[in-house]
């Protein structure tokens, strides 16, 4: 069949899949036949529409088509699993038969995969970490696969804002494709230097499908609120004059947490959403169930409720801290406005956003150190588990695993069950290709900033980063009205409030029970353990984290009397309730800081205060950078001081709290000299928390 004929047959039975769908006047948007018919003859095609133009319906139609032919299933590799379900249910609609491969599903797996070697189902979505799993690789051999699709594809490539290691390798799945079996990706936030890399992944002679990206039905507004209590205030004071229900973006769990709580605090029903394992992940799927059967008013996300979400009403989309880079922003507010014709968006930018953001694009790519320790390791030991590696390394635990991830991408270790090896390749650290990344990541860190104070069209000036050429000012956002939407200010009793529900947050100090190391006590159980503790605030976070961060390294070597104060009314109630008689301080070599602010404690609650314990030199707990290490160092540092007498209940008082190993170690020391209960206490925690 000549090409120009084939083409015709394309294009007539698509648009009879089209009307049979959505009825006799349906017609494509402009472009989507066009990739529709790229897909089914070019065999390589990279589609680049934004959010709501319809890239899922361009791989529906092929599959049906595909099907029609009595060809294989579409296997489309899809990064979330809130991703999946949407585009489940929308294939439904069409008439595909569906699946899902991933954790959700584990237990169903044997079936979906026969019935994918059976050829009874049309199209699958697959994790990658699934469709990288030992069991479905088995099985690839024996599935005809018609058409494969990657969706967000742009988390292929380590030179955009997503970049996923998962992703990384279906250019080996891409090569071992015939050439005859379509391939398409797609994605709404790609900028040129994402699709060059894209088009080289995806092999020769890719067709690009691009299209405009500015999208008309939003509004959009910045707001330079400097302090989390002006945004509290800002949202609690505004969100109810906004239409329907929406998303606000946070960059850290902990405020996600804490912002949901303050709105519920004051009627306004939120849920918060970010990553979550196990059962926790129940906690989710509430907050999506309500969200989208729109009985809250607002969910309170973290990026993981970002790419592709898929719900046509969202209202207004709110960014409590500033993204990292432009394309992540353009995402975000992408989720709002695709079915009605008018959307509220509000960027907010604060103080702590460029140390949160700088922190993310800091730590995105292992270091020479780290990645040459575990390389060197592995030589000298032949292989090692990750366990091993933890306890041999002062390196934390995350960022092992993320260097044994980026090492394994590159072919440099291998992994046998659960145990690393080298590979006879020889390590090379990319430490150009990495720099040159943070760069570009710096770079676009600087276009939000810009995009923050621009003057100019926002949403013109947002599609002009994402090197859309035909970008115009919409007429409706703040800058091209010449005023705000809404207030740029909340109100004084606003602030009021949200300054107080700040100020009131604690935090609980959850007792470890296990040691880290077993090696240090031969045991594995924590024979003493503390009582449940409390922590005044957040490091560094308005209010009373300000506070400390502010004293800690101050020329006084003194915290203030708010302080004390607010710590001393904190207590009292546990004091009283638990009947504790002493207080006592976690010892310092190099400042007197927290053994003065607990004898100032003492003094104000009326107890006394008594001096337990001594340390001996060693290495700063700081320094130490993973759990192992950090209960070795803490448990050979403190010992109780000889001829003490020990009180019966104390409290055990430090400034920073992190990793919890010296409260852990100073409360056992305690406790095995005849102490009966310790409960920690700590002016602010200083752990991280991502999304």
């Amino acid at each position: 069949m000549c090409m120009e004929v084939h083409s015709k047959k394309i294009y007539a039975e698509s648009v009879s899949i089209l009307k049979r769908i959505y009825g006799e006047n349906a017609m494509f948007r402009a472009g989507q036949y066009e990739a529709i018919e790229a897909t089914m003859t070019q065999k390589r095609t990279l589609v680049v529409q934004r959010t709501g133009w319809g890239k899922s319906l361009v791989y529906f139609v092929c599959t049906k088509l595909i099907r029609e032919q009595d060809k294989g299933i579409t296997l489309v590799v899809s990064p979330l699993l809130t991703l999946m379900q949407n585009q489940i249910e929308a294939a439904n609609e069409l008439g595909l038969a569906c699946d899902m491969l991933n954790s959700q599903t584990k237990e169903r797996r044997t079936e979906i995969l026969q019935a994918m070697s059976a050829g009874a189902i049309d199209l699958v979505l697959v994790t990658p970490e699934t469709l990288f799993s030992q069991d479905v690789q088995d099985k690839l051999k024996d599935i005809k696969i018609g058409l494969f699709v990657i969706d967000e594809a742009h988390c292929i490539s380590d030179w955009g804002h997503d970049f996923r290691l998962e992703y990384s390798r279906l250019k080996d799945i891409i090569s071992q494709l015939p050439f005859n079996v379509p391939i398409l990706a797609t994605t709404a936030t790609a900028n040129d230097r994402v699709v060059n890399d894209l088009k080289t992944q995806l092999g020769d002679e890719v067709y690009v499908s691009r299209g405009p990206l500015a999208r008309d039905s939003l509004y959009i507004q910045t707001l330079h609120l400097q302090s989390k209590a002006d945004r509290y205030a800002w949202i609690v004071e505004n969100i109810n004059r906004l239409p329907g229900n929406g998303i606000i973006y946070c960059l850290t769990q902990r405020d996600c947490d804490y912002l949901a709580d303050f709105l519920q605090e004051n009627g306004i029903s939120a849920m918060p959403y970010y990553s979550r394992e196990g059962e926790q992940e129940e906690i989710n799927r509430a907050a999506e169930d309500a969200f989208k059967k729109n009985r809250i008013k607002a969910i309170v996300a973290t990026i993981k409720l970002g790419m592709g979400y898929d719900k046509g009403d969202i209202a207004f989309v709110i960014h409590f801290q500033m993204p990292s880079n432009i394309v992540s922003y353009y995402q975000q507010i992408g989720r709002a406005g695709r079915n009605i014709d008018k959307a509220f968006t509000f960027l907010m930018c604060g103080r702590e956003d460029e140390d949160i953001l700088n922190y993310f694009i800091k730590t995105a790519f292992p270091t020479e150190e780290e990645t040459e320790a575990i390389v060197d390791f592995l030589r000298t030991n032949g292989g090692a588990k990750k366990g091993q590696l933890d306890a041999a390394l002062n390196i934390r635990k995350a960022r092992i695993e993320k260097a044994l991830t980026f090492l394994t991408k590159d072919g440099f270790v291998y992994k046998e069950r659960t145990t690393f090896f080298l590979s006879p390749k020889p390590f090379v650290y990319a430490r150009e290709h990495y720099q040159a990344i943070t760069a570009i990541r710096q770079k676009e860190m600087e276009q939000m900033k810009a995009l923050v104070s621009t003057r100019e069209c926002y949403s013109k000036f947002t599609v002009s980063c994402l090197d859309d050429e035909t970008a115009t000012d919409c007429g409706h956002c703040a800058n091209c009205l010449g005023g705000g939407l809404f207030p740029d200010e909340p109100s004084f009793a606003s602030k009021q409030k949200a300054s107080e529900y700040i100020n009131g947050l604690v935090l609980a100090i959850e007792p470890r029970k296990m040691w880290a190391l077993s090696s240090v006590t031969q045991q594995q159980k924590i024979k003493y353990i503390n009582e449940p503790g409390i922590c005044l605030s957040k490091y560094g976070d308005a209010g009373f984290g300000e506070l400390v961060k502010r004293d800690k390294y101050s020329s006084q070597s003194r915290f203030c009397d708010e302080l004390v104060g607010r710590s001393a009314q904190l207590l009292r109630p546990l004091i009283r309730e638990k009947g504790i008689t002493h207080i006592t301080c976690v010892p310092s070599l190099r400042s007197v800081i927290v053994e003065d602010f607990s004898k100032r404690l003492a003094l104000s609650l009326g107890i006394p205060f008594v001096s337990t314990l001594e340390k001996q030199s060693a290495e700063q707990q700081k320094q130490m950078e993973n759990s192992s290490h950090q209960c070795a160092n803490a448990f050979w540092s403190f010992s109780v001081i000889d001829h003490i007498a020990i009180p019966s209940k104390v409290l055990l008082v430090d400034d920073i709290v992190d990793s919890k190993w010296t409260l852990t170690v100073c409360g056992y020391r305690l406790m095995e000299n005849g102490c009966k209960e310790v409960y920690p206490y700590a002016l602010a925690d200083s752990s991280q928390k991502e999304a």
